[in-house]
């Protein structure tokens, strides 16, 4: 998820985060109207895609060695 969550923010400069109910089905969709009451822009730091995505991606290369990992030691004489 964090390397998804990375991706996007290299991609975006903001978003706009709508909060509450929508008044209607087609002030939803409608692109000249705001879907909610109330709206909040996101915009997200410098830093944040590409701390997002080195986490990610250590995590994902971490799970791959835990098997690798466990199966030496398994096979370690002496134990």
């Amino acid at each position: 998820m964090a390397v998804i969550v990375g991706l996007e923010f290299l991609f975006i400069d903001s978003a706009t985060i709508y909060q509450g109910e929508p008044a209607n089905a087609v002030s939803f969709v409608d692109p000249t109207g705001a879907p909610a009451n109330s709206a909040k822009v996101f915009r997200p730091k410098e830093w944040m895609p590409w701390s997002l995505l080195s986490g990610g991606i250590i995590t994902i290369v971490y799970t791959y060695l835990i098997p690798v990992r466990y199966a030496r030691w398994r096979q370690s004489p002496g134990q």
